[in-house]
């Protein structure tokens, strides 16, 4: 390439790789103190997260291996095809925290920029070859290899390029960053006002009722010719077809798969951790699901987000406690629970309330979404050399 610009492959641009050891710990997070190790998550948002870890037991403390360092890009070298290759910039020193055997430091060779480098790495062109080149017959776990990572082509720009190009997107990033953190003070905001607006119900003891006096099971079934749904507690109930994701499918017929309608609730495995799925279309869902359905006037809106408030997955996880592992919620478990039943003009209210914020709050995410595309556009565009700058100046 001309200006000084050079094909080649991260053979060029890495030093060394290190990679850490599995060891025992505890699922809480160690303090400034304490031995940590991280945990793959710690880069699955495509940024480096040190508060993704894990305290180490004291018996192996003295087992870990590779400190996390600034100047180093954090790799997933197993995960899923998704998630393998995922990557973050260490920006300062961690001493006490340490790398598991899944997870790479880089570390990149004198006269390559560190940030530049990381950037490189998480591109979506090369996060596509990376989970492309990564073996495992497994839809659910891939492994990388150093090989078929140091042989990831690159457009190397002089050293002073790659500085430019990295102070450019930092930019980026930043005002992504604010605006996430806008985001989390907004879902925040969400998460205070259900849980004072159902905390008062609770307080109002005349308008409670027990759940089986609101909802009932239903168990309608032998309807193949509806599509197949996914019960997903961070989006909900969706049509399987249409997600973003690998979700697995039934071998047989689905004959013996309930059918869900639109104002219907999903009582599943996991919902004293997320709380119960509200269905706005219908489909079918696996027969494991507990699907309950409105036997008087209600305002689903309002027992969506009730659903999904800290007052009800605390009270429903003290109900269930000891008897969760591996086993679905009784609806006799549910149907005895208390929950809030105001007027159906109070129910009204209170959703139109909510829902406000949840318009507000979706703004924002699509103001990250917009900013997140743009700059993946101008990584293309920067990263190949389509678009060139020079030291002090714009692209």
């Amino acid at each position: 390439m001309a200006d000084g610009w050079r094909y080649a492959d991260f053979r060029e641009c890495v030093e060394e790789i290190r990679s850490g050891k599995s060891v025992n710990s505890t699922e809480e997070p160690a303090n400034a103190d304490q031995v940590g190790v991280l945990k793959t998550s710690c880069v699955y948002n495509g940024s480096f997260d040190p508060r993704e870890n894990k305290l180490v037991v004291p018996e192996e403390q003295s087992l870990v291996k590779c400190p996390v360092t600034a100047g180093t890009i954090i790799v997933s070298r197993m995960n899923t095809a998704d998630l393998v290759g995922a990557s973050g910039y260490v920006d300062r020193d961690y001493p006490n925290i340490f790398l598991p055997d899944r997870l790479w430091a880089i570390f990149p060779k004198q006269g390559i920029d560190p940030v530049w480098l990381y950037y490189v790495t998480s591109s979506p062109e090369t996060r596509a070859r990376l989970s492309d080149s990564a073996s495992g017959t497994s839809a659910s776990m891939k492994n990388m290899s150093q090989d078929v990572f140091l042989s990831m082509p690159a457009r190397i720009p002089p050293l002073p390029e790659q500085r430019k190009i990295a102070e450019i997107l930092r930019t980026w990033d930043e005002a992504i960053e604010k605006l996430e953190a806008l985001r989390a003070a907004k879902e925040r905001r969400i998460t205070s006002v259900r849980q004072r607006l159902f905390e008062a119900a609770y307080a109002s003891h005349n308008r409670l009722q027990r759940a089986r006096d609101i909802f009932e099971t239903v168990s309608e079934r032998a309807r193949p010719d509806l599509p197949l749904l996914a019960v997903m507690q961070d989006i909900g109930i969706v049509r399987r077809d249409e997600l973003d994701r690998r979700v697995a499918m039934p071998d047989g017929d689905t004959l013996s798969y309930k059918v869900i309608r639109p104002g219907d609730f999903v009582i599943s495995l996991r919902s004293f951790e997320g709380g119960l799925e509200y269905s706005t279309i219908t489909g079918l869902v696996s027969p494991a699901y507990t699907v309950l359905r409105p036997n008087t006037q209600l305002v689903g809106e309002y027992y969506r987000h009730f659903f999904k408030s800290r007052s009800f997955i605390g009270r429903l996880d003290k109900l269930i406690f000891g008897i969760r592992d591996g086993k679905q919620i009784a609806f006799r478990d549910f149907g005895d629970m208390h929950i809030p039943a105001p007027p159906v003009s109070e129910q009204k209210t209170q959703s139109r309330a909510l829902h406000a914020l949840e318009v507000d709050l979706a703004l924002e995410e699509k103001r990250i979404e917009t900013l997140a595309r743009q700059k993946r556009g101008l990584m293309q565009k920067l990263l190949t050399g389509e678009w060139r700058v020079k030291s002090g100046e714009g692209p």
